[in-house]
């Protein structure tokens, strides 16, 4: 059996094992690496916080996750599938690594917050869809 996400320790390995995935993904990497080129030792630290805010209530995440896809979504489209396939490779990284109440956790943030950002990059504006 594979044990919990525990700490903010775990996190990062799990997000450092989700880039070099997604990174190299021929349907999303291009956001990551050419879009937004993400320089990783700068990111993890932030993005990991924002996990860390949803899995154990810490106050270590402060951006507008929102405004930062919409950005990205302005340089090139994020469509539904993008989202999709970035979730289901999220959902591999959890599963390979973890399980448990937090991992489920993870999880099911992840695919309800790329739900909510396709319903507000592709169906909330006027005229789009």
């Amino acid at each position: 059996m594979k044990r919990d996400i525990e700490n903010r320790e775990d996190i990062e390995k799990l997000l450092e094992a989700f880039y070099q995935q997604a990174t190299q993904d021929p349907s999303i990497g291009r956001f990551f690496t050419e879009v937004v080129p993400l320089d990783m030792q700068q990111h993890i630290p932030v993005i990991a916080g924002f996990w860390e805010a949803i899995l154990f209530g810490s106050r270590t995440y402060s951006k507008n996750v929102m405004a930062v896809h919409q950005h990205i979504h302005q340089l090139s489209s994020i469509k539904k599938e993008h989202l999709d396939r970035w979730v289901q490779l999220f959902t591999q990284t959890v599963d390979r690594l973890f399980e448990g109440e937090k991992a489920t956790l993870m999880k099911q943030r992840g695919a309800s917050i790329a739900t909510l950002m396709d319903i507000k990059l592709n169906y909330n504006q006027v005229g789009n869809k």
